[in-house]
């Protein structure tokens, strides 16, 4: 008898703006809509509930260990109204056409981690944990974070904590790392959180809230799935599929990320890339996006009390014009 699989624990994860984001997807029946990151299928639950009774999503993720728990808790309920695919966002244009989404009425993005990821001892997604330092969404691709970590020399190292996690001790962290792998491998979360700890003020800027090894953790991550070159990749194949009218939909956790999703916003509501000083428009770009939150949304106080998670998110929505 061939060994069985083992079961999936159910989803931890909580979906953060829920109404929020049905809202500004404005979900109707028969609409087409792209879930790109999935993850514990809250948002796609809401959006195919919204969209009765024959409104289609398409739901990716590239963690297939996602997939498989929204496949098991989703695909027996709503059948052939819901697609789903193990998939990097930045393959959109390539997947999406192929699975039926061609033209779309609404894109959501649901960045960062999902809570089933971080309670994934083996994965050493947080410092909580005890697993070895992988990181990827992806575990049959890339390079996993303890590679980087056994590579990168003082100076790479220093200049990648700094630029995806914006870690004001990015020097004395990188040499630190290199000094303990002289004499063994900094190879799980646990040992990286603790070297971090050590070697980092206990109440420096910003701490105090959280551990001090939050931003190298967001960093690696950010880093090994190369995430905000395919933020960037993501939304661009998002806006081509969208239908007049339809929105895109964007909920980013830390200021890298929606530092991009604000400006990807402001230069496609703008549409002409030509220099202010010149008196005529010469590239004839039209606006192809109009802001349906100028400023962003934040969460609800009673949302942030029962799902901290959320504090940190703010979610910024488009609208596709006709150009």
């Amino acid at each position: 008898m061939a060994p069985t699989e083992p079961a999936l624990a159910p989803s931890q994860h909580v979906p953060v703006m829920p109404d929020e984001v049905v809202a500004m997807l404005a979900a109707r029946p028969g609409s087409l809509h792209i879930d790109a990151t999935v993850g514990g299928g809250g948002h796609a639950e809401r959006i195919l509930a919204a969209s009765d009774p024959d409104g289609r999503l398409l739901g990716l993720d590239a963690d297939g260990a996602a997939i498989a728990r929204v496949r098991e808790r989703l695909a027996g309920r709503y059948g052939d109204r819901l697609r789903l695919r193990q998939a990097n966002f930045r393959q959109l244009a390539d997947v999406a056409p192929g699975e039926g989404f061609g033209a779309i009425d609404g894109c959501l993005f649901d960045l960062g981690l999902s809570s089933d990821q971080l309670a994934d001892a083996e994965r050493g997604f947080s410092f909580r944990t005890t697993g070895r330092l992988d990181m990827r969404f992806d575990t049959s691709r890339g390079i996993p974070a303890a590679e980087l970590l056994a590579t990168l020399d003082a100076g790479e190292l220093t200049a990648l904590l700094r630029r995806y996690g914006e870690e004001p001790f990015a020097g004395r962290i990188a040499r630190a790392v290199v000094e303990a792998r002289r004499t063994a491998p900094v190879e799980t979360a646990a040992d990286l959180a603790a070297l971090v700890e050590r070697v980092t003020p206990g109440r420096a800027p910003g701490r105090r809230r959280v551990h001090p090894a939050t931003r190298v953790f967001q960093a690696l991550r950010v880093a090994v799935n190369e995430e905000l070159e395919a933020l960037q990749e993501g939304l661009a194949a998002a806006l081509d599929l969208l239908r007049p009218g339809g929105r895109l939909v964007v909920l980013s956790y830390h200021s890298l990320e929606d530092r991009i999703v604000k400006r990807f916003f402001q230069a496609e509501r703008r549409g002409c890339t030509c220099p202010p000083e010149a008196p005529v428009c010469v590239c004839g770009r039209q606006p192809r996006l109009r802001l349906v939150t100028p400023k962003g949304l934040v969460p609800e106080e009673a949302e942030v009390a029962a799902n901290p998670r959320a504090r940190s998110a703010r979610l910024r929505a488009a609208e596709r014009l006709v150009a």
